[in-house]
């Protein structure tokens, strides 16, 4: 690494970055709602979190690299410290490796326009979030083709078959989700990442729904790209998304280019990573904050959130189960094929309906399409959307109950 990096590193750390993030804490959700749309954005954040956007306001308020001055030095190893932070968790070789970004959706263009060329192949699965198919429906235009898998849920030697057919000797990249949003069907990526390796291309994991909840090391399991969502499993603020590289020397095309604060005289973006895809300011309050929700993650440990969580979607799936007027869309969320995320609708009832009612009860869950139509058109729901309930670690399992409730009176 170069330029402002290596200032930021070794310049000197205030006592509160250096220092443990405490804090298990959450903020009183406001009013009394019962907050389930998690997969979402998560809520509420842990108050290590909350502490850390305002001191990022207070403390480190100078641009990062940009100036040889105290804060702008103590700025740029606050930012460097969170890059060691994320690459430390999600098994990287180094804090070079970490791009920080808008959100998931940013990280995922990048690296599909990025890589992509005329008359190159992408596969992706018949689960993706529009922040995947958009891109490639643009990428169209520009001569790229695409294939769709077929994901057999619980079923990991049929989803691997049919992505092995959908390769072609063009095929430059697969694309897709670890979990879908709609659904919590979990996809085997690393077995993916082992399969297209054999045909000379890489994969690029939408994490959104599984980065902090699923355990993940890009090292071990082989995937080039992860594109994380900051504020969800994660629990940093909204704004912030995660790009984390297997190969520092993995050269994408960049699709915004501009001031880095690093090889000012040159009028061409520099070649290393992360000051190569991260022209402009970067979101230092988000960046910071970030850090902390990482550490209550780690320290909380990613196994046992995935095992309480899923614990409790599927109490919820169990309560719903019983309701006659009740259809859910998959089994019982159990390890390892689920993250914990539990969709259904109410016979008779449009998706928005149920959710307007739960909202006048003060139940917050999310209805429609969840921006994901392949998803809903995989499973039948896609004229009506389904009711998605998702939690976090902060759910008790009384909410679980009062949504049962609430729904039982349906």
């Amino acid at each position: 690494m170069n330029g402002h990096m290596n200032v930021s590193m070794n310049g000197p750390m205030s006592s509160s970055m250096n220092g443990p993030v405490h804090g298990y804490g959450s903020t009183q959700v406001r009013g009394g709602m019962i907050y389930l749309d998690n997969s979402a954005t998560t809520y509420p954040k842990p108050q290590s979190v909350i502490r850390a956007i305002g001191g990022a306001v207070t403390k480190y308020g100078a641009n990062p690299g940009r100036g040889g001055f105290p804060m702008s030095i103590e700025t740029g190893g606050a930012v460097y410290s969170c890059r060691k932070d994320v690459a430390a968790l999600f098994g990287a070789p180094g804090p070079e490796c970490v791009v920080f970004g808008a959100n998931c959706t940013g990280a995922l263009n990048l690296v599909m326009k990025g890589t992509l060329k005329p008359g190159d192949h992408v596969v992706v699965s018949d689960l993706e979030h529009n922040a995947v198919m958009r891109p490639l429906e643009a990428l169209k235009e520009r001569g790229v083709t695409y294939s769709v898998a077929e994901v057999t849920p619980e079923d990991n030697d049929a989803t691997l078959d049919a992505f092995r057919k959908a390769m072609t000797p063009k095929t430059k990249l697969l694309v897709c989700t670890q979990a879908s949003n709609v659904f919590g069907i979990r996809v085997p990526v690393e077995r993916l990442a082992a399969l297209c390796h054999q045909y000379g291309a890489k994969i690029c994991v939408d994490a959104a729904q599984s980065a902090g909840v699923v355990p993940i090391n890009i090292g071990e399991s082989g995937i080039d790209y992860l594109c994380c969502a900051g504020h969800k499993g994660l629990y940093g603020p909204m704004g912030i998304g995660i790009l984390v590289l297997r190969d520092p020397l993995d050269r994408l095309g960049t699709i915004i280019e501009g001031g880095t604060g690093t090889q000012s005289r040159s009028l061409m973006q520099p070649d290393d990573p992360p000051e190569r895809y991260e022209a402009g300011t970067i979101n230092v309050p988000g960046i910071i904050a970030l850090r902390s929700g990482v550490a209550f993650v780690a320290k909380k440990g990613q196994e046992n959130i995935y095992r309480e969580e899923l614990g409790m979607a599927s109490y919820l799936h169990r309560g719903l189960s019983r309701l006659r007027r009740v259809k859910l869309y998959t089994n019982e969320p159990r390890a390892p094929w689920y993250v914990p995320v539990v969709s259904f609708n109410v016979e008779g009832m449009k998706s928005e309906e149920v959710g307007e009612y739960l909202g006048r009860k003060n139940i917050a869950v999310r209805c429609g399409l969840h921006c994901a139509p392949c998803a809903h058109m995989k499973l039948g729901t896609e004229e009506g959307g389904t009711v998605r309930a998702s939690v976090s670690v902060f759910t008790k399992r009384w909410e679980l109950d009062a949504l049962i409730s609430a729904v039982s009176r349906l």
